[in-house]
């Protein structure tokens, strides 16, 4: 996609993109849901961003197959920036001083256990650090099976490239939360599996929204890129 070139809604899908991206972020620090149950002696305990965050996988397939790479690729790094000043946010109000009625009431206790994650070093660089290898790889292994498969199945192709970047994401994610201390090592095998099994499963029963979007979109704006002879580096 040439980024002089104008599309009706792609800024709108960047718009969603950004804005779920920004809120599973939230969820993930303020709440760690347990459903009360096992699968093969694995407790079923997640962060509260896993139920959103499949979301951000599903439009970045949509971006990709509808615009290309190098268009999601933009979204991607768009994302990650706002996330970065997102975090940014939050730490800038975490060590500005607090107001005498509201610390009364409310407290910075209350602020540091709900959203102070979003602004600890830990968090931040875990979630930084999974979104991007995650997404990056999502939107490569999409395009390259597309241009493989000359356009068909795209259930496939969705389905195979979430997988991978999910994969990626939830490991590197929940890998450097323990190792910073946001998490214990206690939930490393839990939380990798179950957001694992829930991202995909949500994406899977999303799919044929993915389709009726990407089919709307190409038809709407008259494209439907395939990206051969494309370099995947990450900048360029």
């Amino acid at each position: 996609m040439g980024l002089r070139q104008t599309y009706r809604y792609f800024d709108v899908i960047m718009a969603l993109f950004v804005a779920i991206l920004v809120l599973s972020n939230i969820a993930s620090s303020a709440k760690i849901v347990d459903l009360g149950f096992s699968l093969c002696g694995i407790r079923l305990a997640f962060d509260g961003g896993t139920l959103l965050f499949p979301l951000a996988y599903v439009l970045g397939d949509v971006l990709t197959e509808v615009y290309g790479f190098k268009a999601s690729r933009r979204v991607i790094y768009t994302g990650f920036a706002v996330l970065a000043f997102s975090a940014l946010v939050f730490f800038v109000l975490r060590i500005l001083p607090a107001e005498s009625s509201w610390e009364a009431e409310t407290g910075s206790a209350a602020y540091n256990a709900v959203l102070g994650g979003m602004s600890s070093g830990g968090i931040v660089l875990a979630s930084l650090a999974g979104y991007l290898i995650g997404e990056f790889f999502n939107s490569v292994l999409l395009s390259k099976i597309k241009v493989m498969m000359q356009g068909r199945l795209l259930w496939f192709r969705a389905i195979a490239s979430s997988l991978v970047g999910e994969l990626l994401d939830s490991f590197i994610f929940v890998s450097i939360a323990c190792l910073t201390g946001v998490f214990g090592w206690d939930l490393f095998v839990t939380l990798v599996l179950t957001n694992y099994i829930l991202k995909c499963l949500i994406e899977a029963l999303v799919l044929p929204a993915t389709y009726a979007a990407v089919r709307l979109l190409k038809n709407r704006e008259g494209i439907d890129v395939y990206d051969v002879g494309v370099k995947y580096f990450p900048i360029g």
